[in-house]
C-alpha cells in the first residue's frame, strides 16, 4: 500500500477510507459543538456549565476544522467539486470564531452578573452561520458527486 500524506491526493480504496475517516471525525466534532451549545441551557443557566462547555465547544471546532483541512479530493474531481468541499472548511472557521468569542466574552464578563445570552451571543451567531454553510455545502457536494458519477 502506498503511503500518502494528509494533503496529498489519494487513489481508489485509500481515498474511500480517508473520506470515511474524515466524515467520522467531522461528525464527532459537530457532536461536541452541539453538546457544548446545549449544555448551558440544560443545566439551568449555571455559570459553572459555561466553564467546561466552552472547552468542549473549542475542542469540537478544532476537530471539525482539522478534519476538513484533510484533502479528500480525487485527481479526477472537478474544480467545482473541490471548491464545494472547501466551503466545508469555512464552516469550521465559523465554529473556531464562535469558540474565540466565547472565551473572549467569558473573560470580558468575569465578575459581572449577566445572562448566558450576553456571553454567548456571538458564539450562537457564528455557530448558526457555520451550520448553514455546512448544510449547504454538504447538499451541494452530494448533488455534484452524483452528477459527476453519472457523467462517467
Amino acid at each position: 500500500m502506498k503511503m500518502t500524506g494528509l494533503f496529498v491526493p489519494a487513489e481508489g480504496e485509500e481515498l474511500k477510507i480517508r473520506r470515511k475517516r474524515v466524515e467520522a471525525a467531522a461528525s464527532a466534532g459537530l457532536l461536541l459543538v452541539l453538546l457544548a451549545m446545549v449544555a448551558p441551557f440544560a443545566q439551568g443557566f449555571l455559570h459553572t456549565s459555561l466553564m467546561w462547555a466552552r472547552w468542549v465547544y473549542a475542542l469540537g471546532a478544532l476537530i471539525y476544522i482539522s478534519s476538513r483541512a484533510v484533502n479528500v479530493n480525487a485527481r479526477t474531481d472537478s474544480m467545482r467539486l473541490r471548491r464545494m468541499r472547501r466551503m466545508e472548511f469555512w464552516a469550521g472557521v465559523c465554529f473556531v470564531a464562535g469558540a474565540a468569542f466565547w472565551f473572549y466574552k467569558m473573560q470580558y464578563f468575569t465578575g459581572l452578573t449577566v445572562g448566558i445570552l450576553a456571553v454567548m451571543r456571538q458564539t450562537v451567531a457564528f455557530t448558526m452561520a457555520g451550520a448553514v454553510i455546512q448544510i449547504v455545502a454538504s447538499c451541494l457536494v452530494s448533488a455534484r458527486m452524483k452528477k459527476e458519477n453519472r457523467m462517467e
